[in-house]
């Protein structure tokens, strides 16, 4: 039985995704915030697949940073004003270039948004629920930065 399900599962054209190729051989980061959990992600996921580079004269590419921000509103409170359901957004404004100014990839906004419950009772637990769904925002936003950067045909 496994072996029909593989077969036709192979038969049909299904394959996983994978990380796409880069056309370039080396990248700068600029405009990010030192520290930047964001950046950080991007550079561990970028350096499997080109160099990074610190001097933006060196690399291929140059991927500046516009704004990378994080935002918590509260989407729905109780006739008693408590807080009952949060949206939570990651907003990363990018473009990419050669070091020259040429530009490969014009300025874009990937945007992203969660809702999430809230109960002060478990205040804590909410707190990381939340942390962790703006990691889980940040890998897709790094997914889908370089899905676009794999456009790019130098």
């Amino acid at each position: 039985m496994a072996a029909t399900t593989g077969g036709a599962a192979a038969g049909c054209g299904f394959q996983l995704r994978q990380t796409p190729a880069l056309s370039f051989g080396s990248i700068a980061l600029v405009g990010f915030a030192p520290r930047s959990p964001l950046a950080e992600e991007l550079r561990q996921a970028l350096s499997l697949r080109v160099r990074v580079v610190d001097a933006p004269a060196r690399a291929d590419v140059v991927l500046q940073s516009l704004g990378d921000t994080r935002e918590r509103s509260v989407v729905a409170q109780t006739s008693a004003a408590q807080v009952r359901e949060l949206q939570l957004r990651l907003r990363f404004h990018f473009r990419a270039q050669t070091p020259g100014g040429k530009e490969l990839l014009p300025a874009a906004i990937v945007l992203l948004s969660r809702d999430m419950s809230y109960t002060e009772t478990a205040a804590l637990a909410k707190e990381l629920e939340e942390a962790e769904l703006f990691r889980e925002m940040q890998s897709d936003v790094v997914l889908q930065v370089t899905r676009r950067l794999s456009a790019i045909r130098l």
